[in-house]
């Protein structure tokens, strides 16, 4: 249920070389075949290296060339964004007070954590993920020049999406990242992913592409704390996002951010979660607007329509948000935004501001594009007819 708000080895077989007694016409034969096959492979190579090296591909072939200073087009794509994106990204360093008792003591010592940031703003805000500041005493900030910032200030969390700020204070002239859209993200589409990796390799670049849209999570950390979180639409990509990249930018081939790396599955290879950058530009622009964090939501609980569930509850569409619950729970907020507008239990979202539910985003994060007091129009299926409700966003207290 959604709540808004909710080792094989390779074995290479090896072929005897042929038989050397042959007549004189058959060892012409297979001269010239051999001839042929030689002129096709050296026609076939020629053609490869000039798609790829272009006017250079001559000299890639002479003896003694460095290949390593030729430059293919997927090189110069990735090193391009890489350039554009790098100075807006930031490593987090934090200090947290962790208690602890052994057979002789009890009391509390001091841990360090990393991560990854996103510079918003020219005047010092920051976006990164909620786990990695959380219960942090001090945050320091790393820019990719190398320069230290520890005038650093939490400005707000938001647990329930795992997006926090930060703000460098006395500063004015720091790089702001272009923020994309991630509801027209594609799969396969390649992607780009810079952070921290390892909390000590700072920003380090990762390339892929998007394997997935619409996963959901269960996230919990590495240490004894046991604390999880539900994470849900989230993107899934292939490249490689490391601990330490928490907080850092998934960017699409021009350099704009698409998404949030947040975590990884720890029984896979390169299976990364991206919180969609769509479903935090409500609070951004809050933020930005007056330094305080603000989650817009409508006041509902709602499954996401996928064919089982449309089958399960005998549904007439095969996406969109179904406003029902199994454990028979509230699922429309009393005297809530959606209260107000007259939504009602059992009624369907398939759009939110005309944008399908689904497709495009689950409605938490079509919803998490604006602000609390936007007013959003959702067209609804009830009862077999399709009608549309202005609904004002309230604000969401974590």
């Amino acid at each position: 249920m959604e709540h808004e708000q909710g080792k094989t080895e390779q074995h290479v077989k090896v072929r005897p070389t042929a038989r050397r007694r042959m007549n004189q016409k058959l060892r012409i034969s297979v001269l010239v075949i051999g001839v042929a096959i030689v002129a096709l492979l050296a026609g076939g190579l020629g053609s490869f290296l000039y798609a790829t090296y272009g006017d250079k591909a001559v000299t890639v072939l002479q003896s003694g060339y460095d290949g390593n200073t030729v430059v293919t087009k997927q090189e110069q794509d990735i090193a391009s964004v890489a350039a554009k994106v790098s100075p807006s990204v930031v490593s987090i360093i934090t200090k947290s007070q962790a208690t602890g008792m052994s057979a002789y003591y009890a009391g509390s010592t001091e841990e360090e954590g990393a991560g990854t940031g996103i510079i918003i703003s020219k005047d010092g805000y920051i976006l990164t993920n909620n786990h990695v500041i959380d219960g942090a005493t001090t945050v320091q900030v790393v820019d990719a020049e190398g320069n230290t910032y520890d005038n650093v200030k939490v400005i707000g969390r938001d647990p329930l999406n795992d997006v926090a700020f930060v703000k460098i204070s006395g500063v004015s002239n720091l790089k702001p990242a272009a923020l994309g859209d991630s509801k027209t993200v594609r799969i396969g589409q390649s992607v780009v992913a810079i952070g921290n990796a390892l909390g000590q390799y700072q920003n380090s670049v990762t390339s892929g592409i998007i394997s997935g849209t619409g996963r959901s999570i269960t996230a919990s950390t590495e240490d004894d704390s046991g604390s999880s979180e539900d994470l849900t639409d989230l993107i899934q990509t292939d490249a490689a996002i490391n601990p330490g990249n928490s907080g850092g930018p998934l960017v699409n081939m021009v350099g704009q951010v698409i998404g949030i790396n947040t975590a990884i599955a720890s029984d896979a290879s390169n299976v990364g979660f991206v919180i969609p950058i769509s479903s935090a530009k409500g609070i951004i622009k809050g933020v930005l607007d007056n330094g305080k964090i603000a989650h817009a939501y409508i006041g509902v609980r709602y499954l996401a329509i996928t064919p089982d569930v449309a089958k399960k509850y005998n549904l007439s569409v095969k996406q969109g948000a179904y406003i029902y619950a199994d454990d028979n729970s509230k699922v429309v907020v009393a005297g809530g935004p959606a209260d107000k507008a007259g939504i009602k239990e059992k009624d369907i979202i398939t759009k939110v501001n005309g944008v399908p539910v689904g497709t495009e985003g689950s409605v938490s994060t079509l919803v998490g594009e604006y602000q609390p007091g936007d007013t959003i129009t959702l067209t609804i299926l009830r009862d077999g007819k399709t009608i549309t409700v202005k609904v004002t966003l309230g604000t969401y207290n974590a």
